[in-house]
């Protein structure tokens, strides 16, 4: 290894543990851009595929199937796709699944209207994505120090959050609206492409645990399956017994399920609501996500002066109430002659939406990091990302048929009552929040999810988290 690389890897002084020394790591960098290229491209397609297909159809079921075809193939192929991981060159496979999902954006050029092979071709390009994100994950401990592990980790969610409103809700109706969905298909290609590139000035990574043995590894793949679910079992009976770990998950589903009630019944909104076009429903999401920023931001300054739990049932009633609003703005406009464009009214109410979405998502992560004990937080985070699933697969499969039966309103009245439901539930029956445990004497350790990110949860050696004395990995420069 070259001394320049070893300036790479050497254990970083006070102060280069930051989002900025590790912006300043070449590889990392690489692979960030390769990152942010890549996400903003896939939610730029998203956009452009679901207006299509509605704009093709006119059904939200068939809205409801392009993103069924996208989250599927991570489920099927989730654990398979982890062992490959760890059976190939780590840099191989992020370069050959960009590249290959590059040409399949462009076959898509080729397609036209044809509903089945956009099906299909979606349901190639996600599975590319199976593999793609093992890969990612597990090569960032090998190109940053241990200590930069937790910012690296940090700019890795903040871009995956961050990259659907700048693809779905910026990018994608932009380059829709000016160029076309051609023109759209084009782009991401190109995008893709250059993170096959930028993956290619990373170090290989082969951890040669086992060689390409497809039975074996499909056996492998097997068992990791059967030990995650023993976990889960776990997880789940742990949060029904403990009633403040029981409700922040239920917040946070819900909120999960909300964002996909949005994005399947979007176009359904814009046309049969507004009367605007199919590629015009950014004017709700857009507005959505500048207010989930404004309101994140209002919780970092606000947010320790008023109770936790409260905080989150003012935002579940809020958005409550702001869908009530969306589904009757249009009628009440017309009944009582509002002065008020309609059009304004829905992107000040999405607004408040995304606020309210802020003070309950936010919170009740905050919540589960600082009250779950050590020893069952990664088994309860699994039950989350599987309930987050769960809660994002329900509504994707029976929202969009409801919706062509009885309209797209009344399915977003239906959930903003599920909401009030919730967070009346919440007022009379949650436990206790974090503050009020702590008031009376209890004292519960702050915990960090993020550092378990990459860890086995079967091992005890790994919940305790390797030692600053261990060796950094070596790096393959051939």
């Amino acid at each position: 290894m070259s001394s320049a690389d070893n300036a790479l890897t050497a254990a970083p002084t006070d102060g280069e543990d930051s989002a900025g020394a590790v912006l300043r790591n070449r590889r990392f960098l690489a692979l960030w851009i390769a990152q942010v290229v890549t996400q903003v491209g896939a939610n730029m397609v998203l956009f452009g595929l679901t207006v299509e297909v509605f704009t093709l159809t006119g059904k939200s079921t068939s809205v409801s199937l392009l993103i069924l075809s996208y989250l599927v193939p991570a489920v099927i192929f989730g654990a398979i796709a982890g062992v490959y991981t760890d059976r190939n060159d780590r840099r191989l496979i992020l370069v050959v699944t960009n590249a290959a999902r590059g040409v399949m954006f462009l076959v898509l050029l080729l397609v036209g209207s044809n509903l089945a092979l956009i099906y299909l071709l979606t349901v190639l390009i996600s599975t590319l994505t199976t593999f793609f994100g093992p890969a990612e994950a597990a090569m960032i401990p090998v190109i940053v120090t241990r200590r930069q592990l937790l910012a690296a980790n940090s700019l890795y969610l903040l871009t995956f959050q961050g990259s659907f409103f700048v693809g779905f809700a910026l990018l994608g109706p932009l380059v829709v609206n000016v160029a076309g969905q051609n023109w759209l298909l084009i782009l991401v290609s190109a995008t893709y492409l250059v993170g096959a590139a930028l993956c290619l000035f990373l170090p290989r990574n082969n951890p040669r645990i086992g060689g390409p043995r497809p039975v074996e590894a499909l056996g492998e793949a097997g068992t990791a399956v059967r030990t995650t679910f023993g976990e889960l079992v776990d997880g789940v009976r742990y949060m029904l017994a403990n009633r403040q770990i029981f409700w922040p998950l239920a917040y946070l589903a819900l909120t999960a399920s909300l964002i996909g009630v949005l994005g399947v019944l979007g176009p359904g909104f814009a046309t049969q609501v507004l009367g605007l076009t199919e590629r015009d429903f950014v004017v709700v999401v857009l507005p959505l996500g500048i207010g989930l920023v404004f309101g994140i931001l209002a919780l970092n300054v606000y947010g320790k002066l008023f109770s936790r739990r409260r905080g989150i049932e003012a935002g579940l009633i809020g958005l409550g109430i702001t869908l009530l609003a969306l589904s009757l703005a249009q009628p009440l406009v017309t009944r009582f002659s509002i002065a008020v464009p309609l059009l304004s009214i829905v992107i000040a109410v999405a607004f408040a939406a995304g606020v309210a979405y802020a003070m309950v998502a936010v919170p009740a992560q905050t919540q589960l990091q600082e009250e779950l004990p050590e020893n069952v937080r990664g088994r309860v985070f699994g039950v989350l990302n599987m309930l987050v699933s769960i809660a994002s697969f329900l509504p994707i499969i029976i929202v969009g048929p409801i919706a062509d039966v009885v309209g797209t309103p009344v399915v977003v009245q239906g959930a903003a009552l599920v909401t009030l439901l919730v967070a009346v539930g919440s007022i009379m029956r949650a436990h206790p929040s974090h503050e009020a445990l702590a008031s009376e004497g209890v004292m519960i350790d702050a915990v960090d999810p993020v550092s378990l990110s990459g860890r086995s949860l079967t091992s005890p050696r790994n919940l305790r988290g390797p030692s600053d004395d261990e060796t950094e990995p070596e790096l393959d420069d051939r």
